[in-house]
């Protein structure tokens, strides 16, 4: 495993960013990306990236070296990849613009702080952050080091979905005061697995980073670390997150007065942690308006909702949104929207259309412009705060009430808790970023 001074590497990293603002005015000036942790999602940054042009997949960096050289191979007649196994060893080289990370939830916000204190621009895949507190720490090291960070919901790029919000802010289903995300993916049981040895190949003190020190266990690692808290966030907070944001977006919101969620892992008996059928509820009052907001996750048998899944079949998965107006309703999801208006339910506007996130964020970083991009870390941190608020009142039990001005839970040490964690060191997200 490669080792590094922990001191040097943070007293470094707090020097000047080393890309200049304007760095990349010209689209001919080559901009040169590593990817980090590409077991899963990942794999499509590395095509994605590799794609753009005057864009090249400079460097990889992956606790598995298994997963390390079929990366290299992806990329065999497109470029020569340097590789990594330590994110710190990574960021001390300056030859790399952007970090683009797909790592486990509970690495994001590290990944993100350091590559911003090392001056290097940052794709961080959804959600944000693991916890509220790191969001925030994100968000002040992408402003203080002068970064462009982009979040992986990559709905908000796609032209039909941008149209779609646009008409809602102009009225066309009227008063907007209601929004459902619906989150039902087929997810079959992990089943139980026991503690084993670490397998060769694999940096798994690295991997763990940030978390509590566990044994290996293959039902806490590739993927299935999405259903223990250690490490995800449970659906609402991977497959749900993008509508979610949709949901926060449409609406036209920041954050809630009120968060209260219920639920339960049903069905199977397995390692799973986290809910595999959650009801989510937040109440906003922003300018003297209130709206609604209702999530669903299920993970087994469901029917498919307002047209939402029915394209894919019977089994199918139903992702997507519903906003309730005063004049109307519309269906978000399936790269486009659909608007239904008045009692009879008429057909109203419509339009499908996708886009290319990873481009977005490379356009932004040729304009040094957070305000071009399509999901800026703040946006996705304020999107993550709702995902916290729901898993802290499943795990609490109660309704957990919340200040959209101090960005705190109100009267409730316990939930207040989960809104950060205590850090593993040295992997510590830092309170002065």
């Amino acid at each position: 495993m490669e080792q590094m001074n922990r001191r040097s590497f943070v007293l470094g990293s707090l020097a000047a960013p080393a890309i200049a603002t304007g760095a990349f005015g010209s689209p001919n000036d080559r901009i040169r990306v590593a990817v980090v942790g590409f077991k899963s999602r990942g794999r499509s940054h590395i095509e994605g990236f590799s794609a753009l042009p005057n864009v090249e997949v400079a460097a990889l960096c992956d606790i598995d070296e298994s997963v390390l050289a079929k990366g290299v191979k992806s990329l065999e007649g497109k470029s020569k990849p340097a590789t990594y196994t330590d994110i710190r060893k990574l960021l001390e080289d300056k030859s790399i613009d952007a970090i683009s990370t797909a790592t486990p939830n509970h690495w994001h916000a590290l990944a993100t702080v350091w590559a911003c204190q090392a001056g290097k621009d940052v794709y961080v895949e959804k959600p944000a952050c693991h916890n509220a507190f790191e969001g925030k720490k994100m968000v002040e090291a992408a402003r203080r080091y002068k970064r462009i960070v982009q979040v992986g919901t990559q709905s908000r790029s796609s032209a039909a979905v941008q149209e779609g919000v646009q008409k809602l802010r102009e009225g066309v289903i009227g008063d907007v005061y209601m929004a459902r995300g619906l989150c039902f993916k087929w997810r079959d049981t992990i089943g139980r697995k026991d503690d084993g040895p670490v397998p060769k190949g694999i940096h798994y003190d690295l991997w763990m980073g940030p978390a509590p020190a566990r044994p290996f266990n293959v039902n806490r690692f590739h993927y299935v670390w999405h259903w223990n808290w250690d490490y995800g966030n449970g659906d609402i907070g991977n497959q749900g997150i993008h509508q979610m944001d949709m949901a926060r977006w449409g609406l036209g919101v920041k954050f809630p007065v009120k968060a209260q969620s219920l639920g339960g892992h049903f069905m199977f008996d397995d390692d799973q942690q986290t809910p595999n059928v959650q009801v989510a509820t937040f109440t906003f009052d922003e300018g003297g308006k209130k709206k609604f907001l209702v999530f669903e996750v299920r993970h087994w048998i469901s029917n498919h909702e307002a047209g939402i899944g029915e394209s894919r079949g019977e089994g199918g998965n139903t992702i997507g949104n519903l906003f309730y107006g005063s004049k109307g309703y519309m269906v978000l999801g399936e790269g486009g929207y659909r608007t239904f208006l008045g009692q009879k339910q008429e057909p109203g506007p419509t339009a499908k259309g996708g886009g290319n996130h990873f481009d977005n964020f490379i356009k932004a970083m040729r304009s040094r412009k957070a305000e071009d991009l399509t999901a800026d870390v703040e946006e996705g941190y304020r999107s993550a705060v709702l995902v916290h608020l729901a898993n802290a009142s499943y795990r609490t039990g109660r309704a957990v009430n919340f200040d959209p001005a101090t960005e705190q839970v109100v009267g409730d040490p316990e939930a207040a808790k989960l809104m950060t964690r205590v850090y593993r060191k040295p992997f510590v997200v830092p309170e002065k970023v």
